[in-house]
């Protein structure tokens, strides 16, 4: 693996960002609005219940997270699709570009735009609803580890089901984290879920931070076996999908779908 190659997408999709304010905003705004729409929630819970419970670590942090999780797998998928929309693919893979390469190239990208929205979402969530991270303590670092890796690995997921099916398919891939997050258990515990839904969410890591999570505010110890078991469901997913993406990748060249790739390729 070459770094300069891996360097050189890196460098294309900032050359990108740089000269588009349309694709700027999109790196803070959705998530500004929607810590926004949530600490107001949390404020109105905290203000109608008796309890005295604050709503604000158990559901900002939760949407904090969810919306990192989203971030990253969109940092991805958004790279890719740059290189779709301009019909750019076909010329990326007619250099001495490695699959290896490229797909480390969309996750440095990745890590790049996610890492403003946390920033923004961090600023946010405390100087507007005064969400203090001491509340998680050093865990918040492997929950972000746990949903970043898991956000890569369906990132890449979601670009190789689009150079199968073509641009078109960008529409499967969009829903893929709503479609997710009630196995992924975000704002309720596990045992809320029906017996089958649940056997569901013990395979996805990301019901293992956010039982972590609940467990951190309510004062009681996390379970550090459940991280672990969804940092292994992490590096699962990601060797996977990386030869799921090969897979494909290699289907394209062999059948010459990579030539005629266009809006309408469909097969």
């Amino acid at each position: 693996m070459h770094a300069q190659r891996v360097a050189a997408i890196v460098l294309r999709q900032f050359y990108l960002i740089r000269g588009s304010p349309a694709r700027v905003l999109p790196l803070f705004a959705w998530v500004t609005i929607d810590m926004v729409l949530w600490g107001f929630i949390t404020k109105y819970l905290n203000a109608v219940t008796l309890s005295g419970f604050n709503f604000v670590p158990l559901l900002l942090g939760a949407v904090l997270l969810w919306d990192f999780f989203i971030r990253v797998m969109q940092g991805v998928t958004m790279a890719f699709f740059e290189d779709v929309w301009s019909r750019n693919f076909l010329n990326l893979f007619a250099t001495p570009l490695s699959i290896a390469e490229y797909l480390s190239g969309l996750v440095l990208s990745s890590i790049a735009t996610s890492a403003v929205a946390l920033a923004v979402m961090l600023v946010v969530a405390t100087a507007a609803f005064g969400l203090s991270f001491f509340v998680y303590g050093l865990m918040l670092v492997p929950f972000l580890l746990v949903l970043f890796l898991f956000g890569i690995a369906l990132g890449i997921v979601g670009s190789a089901v689009v150079l199968r099916l073509g641009p078109a398919a960008e529409w499967f891939i969009w829903p893929i984290p709503a479609l997710i997050s009630p196995f992924a258990v975000v704002f309720y515990p596990l045992s809320t879920l029906p017996r089958w839904m649940q056997y569901v969410a013990r395979l996805l890591p990301p019901s293992y931070v956010f039982e972590s999570m609940r467990a951190v505010i309510a004062g009681g110890a996390v379970s550090g076996r459940g991280l672990a078991v969804g940092g292994g469901l992490d590096v699962l997913c990601i060797l996977l999908a990386c030869w799921f993406f090969t897979r494909i990748y290699w289907h394209a060249v062999r059948t010459g779908l990579i030539a005629r790739y266009s809006a309408e390729s469909l097969s």
